[in-house]
């Protein structure tokens, strides 16, 4: 079997397991675990949060923070979400770093997977721009898998017409993102693009590796020739390196584009690279539901995997 097939079974294996209950139940009682989460989340508090934000405006880094939760199942859960993100957002405010650190949102964690949960998702976003608005900041709307992306960005449309700053995130495996791409590449428009980080059928995302770097680069290139601002989210060297030479090619400044990376991944790079200049932002995940958002990274990476089996051993 050819080392992409295991890949990709070890990946599909990770995100079923993601979803399984009794597997994140005994992962979460495990002391180690935790441990070891702490290089992938900030930690479960606003405290701890605000801590890993600052030690990263200290070494010359920007950071989009995401209060985890994904699994709402009641407009309750949606609202204490929302007010979670105004918590933070004053504290972000009252304490100084507003000027370097925004907030990603999932729309499942603030209610789109309820009944009437375009409604609800949408009068919470705009709750939390509002927010974002008045303390000097933005919002970035991040992307699930393919059955929320319709949703999502009929969503977004809406707010950006009062909120015309918020951003949100296109994944470049979809077949769909090129045309994505070309809509949003536009004046204001603040576009996020990664590979894409779910188990999606063929039928809608490219599923080889080969495919995907091509297809990210291809909308690299759409988002770099317009006139929005693109966010490069990679850690693949090679995609960061084409991405520095496209701006450079359309004459794009060190302001009007970032690069982004997962808080925990390839830390020392990313300081590298904002030591050199480039606008570089840090996805910061904090909270008590951190198993989802964790066992994805999981699936990512294979290092990730192997980190994870060899701190569990030493512990």
């Amino acid at each position: 079997m050819r080392t992409g097939e295991n890949t990709r079974i070890l990946r599909s294996t990770l995100l079923a397991v993601s979803r399984n209950d009794a597997v994140r139940r005994a992962m979460v009682a495990f002391p180690p675990t935790r441990h070891v989460v702490e290089r992938f989340v900030a930690g479960e508090t606003v405290d701890d949060c605000l801590r890993a934000v600052r030690g990263l405006a200290d070494a010359g880094l920007l950071a989009t923070i995401d209060h985890l939760g994904e699994d709402t199942t009641t407009e309750a859960q949606a609202t204490a979400t929302t007010e979670a993100y105004l918590t933070l957002l004053e504290r972000l405010s009252a304490e100084g770093p507003t000027g370097v650190a925004e907030v990603s949102v999932k729309l499942t964690a603030v209610g789109l997977a309820l009944p009437g949960g375009a409604e609800i998702a949408t009068r919470n976003v705009q709750r939390i721009c509002a927010a974002a608005g008045a303390v000097g900041t933005t919002v970035t709307i991040d992307m699930e898998d393919h059955t929320t992306t319709d949703a999502t960005l009929a969503l977004v449309d809406r707010v950006r017409v009062d909120y015309p700053e918020t951003g949100t995130v296109l994944q470049a495996y979809l077949h769909r993102t090129p045309a994505d791409c070309r809509r949003y590449a536009t004046a204001g428009s603040r576009i996020r693009l990664c590979k894409g980080a779910y188990d999606e059928p063929a039928s809608v995302a490219i599923r080889d590796r080969a495919g995907v770097d091509a297809a990210y680069l291809a909308c690299l290139r759409i988002l770099m020739k317009g006139e929005g601002y693109p966010m490069v989210a990679s850690h693949d060297p090679h995609m960061i390196e084409a991405a520095l030479g496209y701006a450079e090619l359309v004459g794009r400044g060190p302001d009007e584009y970032e690069l982004q990376m997962l808080y925990g991944i390839r830390a020392d790079e990313q300081r590298r690279l904002a030591a050199l200049g480039h606008r570089v932002r840090v996805y910061v995940p904090y909270g008590t539901d951190w198993y989802g958002y964790f066992t994805r990274r999981l699936a990512e990476r294979p290092a990730n995997l192997l980190f994870f089996g060899r701190a569990l051993v030493g512990h």
